[in-house]
């Protein structure tokens, strides 16, 4: 029996990293949807990527819209948009899951640690939307760059955490078919340490003066 994968849209998929994991799962095969404040700008970018390979489902729309189309939903927005976002699409995400990669950065100090009011920019998703959207914490350390580059085998690792055991596990999934290993992190609650460690690879970046660190999980047996 031929899987029937899940709808998915990504809003804030203008930007770099909402860009990158649409060319991944299109790729892959879903059919993706690209949120953007502006429907025009979507459909740009849509169309990009549609030109990127034969037969990629891609298209654009308001992020409402798009909200309303998918089944599983990434949000990929700055911290700045994050609670506005959530609260224009709270409605059209009751029952789906919800990707959040926020990562709560204050800019100019990208390179420090800051703890929003709610701990963390995934618990501040699932407190406003209710208990009837599954929240999941994911993809905040992958760098945009090798996400859109289809070539680039991807060595950093994907950490996962959600208080849905089955949401977690979708996430999993969609990481596996964007070319990335990714791991079960526990509650929602554990994704403080996983967004923290964005501004933690920023320093490292300056320091070392690479372009992309990254993490990974070791000690247990990776699957092929």
């Amino acid at each position: 029996m031929t899987e029937t994968l899940p709808m998915l849209a990504v809003l804030g998929g203008t930007g770099a990293e909402g860009f990158g994991l649409a060319v991944r799962w299109a790729a892959a095969g879903y059919d993706v949807t690209l949120g953007s404040r502006v429907a025009e700008r979507a459909a740009e970018k849509a169309a990009e990527i549609a030109a990127m390979g034969t037969g990629w489902r891609v298209q654009g729309m308001e992020n409402l819209a798009a909200a309303e189309r998918a089944e599983i939903v990434a949000l990929t927005v700055p911290y700045g948009a994050h609670q506005p976002t959530l609260a224009a699409v709270r409605a059209a995400l009751q029952g789906k899951i919800l990707i959040d990669v926020t990562v709560p950065l204050v800019p100019p100090k990208v390179s420090r640690v800051q703890l929003p009011a709610g701990k963390s920019a995934g618990e501040e998703a699932q407190a406003l939307l209710g208990d009837g959207v599954r929240v999941v914490s994911a993809f905040q350390n992958i760098s945009a760059s090798h996400l859109v580059d289809l070539q680039h085998e991807i060595d950093c690792d994907v950490l996962v955490c959600g208080d849905d055991a089955d949401a977690r596990e979708a996430v999993v999934r969609l990481a596996a078919a964007a070319g990335m290993v990714a791991w079960h992190a526990g509650p929602l609650a554990n994704a403080v340490a996983v967004e923290s460690l964005t501004p933690v690879l920023i320093s490292l970046n300056r320091r070392y003066k690479v372009p992309n660190s990254g993490i990974r999980i070791t000690g247990i047996p990776r699957g092929d």
